[in-house]
């Protein structure tokens, strides 16, 4: 089974310490995203991340010691909607200015659904 929807999935560094900040920002980016459009927005905070040798997620994002790795990932309707929506949370000034890790080392990108299979809660 496929989907139409449009999937924005990020990876990031977050200090450790940073985790409630984290949270907080989240979910004042998460409102957003779901005024402007989003049907879903989903924060995980890293509990079984594996350090890898040649590749990883800790590799990807540069992950220090004192840093958890955070996966999240954003559902929309569509692609037009997804565009749509990031223009009006970057334009919107409730946005947090100062993020509570390291932009720089974000991984993101959109992606079009290949496989969909069951149904979340």
């Amino acid at each position: 089974m496929t989907s139409n929807h449009y999937i924005d999935g990020f990876l990031a560094a977050v200090p450790t310490a940073n985790k409630d900040a984290y949270r907080q920002y989240a979910a004042t980016a998460a409102a957003l995203f779901k005024e402007f459009g989003a049907l879903q927005i989903v924060e995980c905070w890293g509990e079984d991340v594996p350090q890898g040798q040649l590749t990883s997620m800790p590799l990807a994002v540069q992950c220090k010691d004192d840093e958890t790795v955070v996966f999240s990932w954003i559902i929309w309707p569509d692609k037009a909607t997804r565009d749509a929506g990031w223009q009006k949370v970057t334009n919107d000034p409730r946005i947090p200015q100062e993020m509570p890790f390291d932009g720089k080392r974000l991984i993101y990108g959109g992606f079009v659904p290949l496989v969909v299979e069951g149904k979340t809660a």
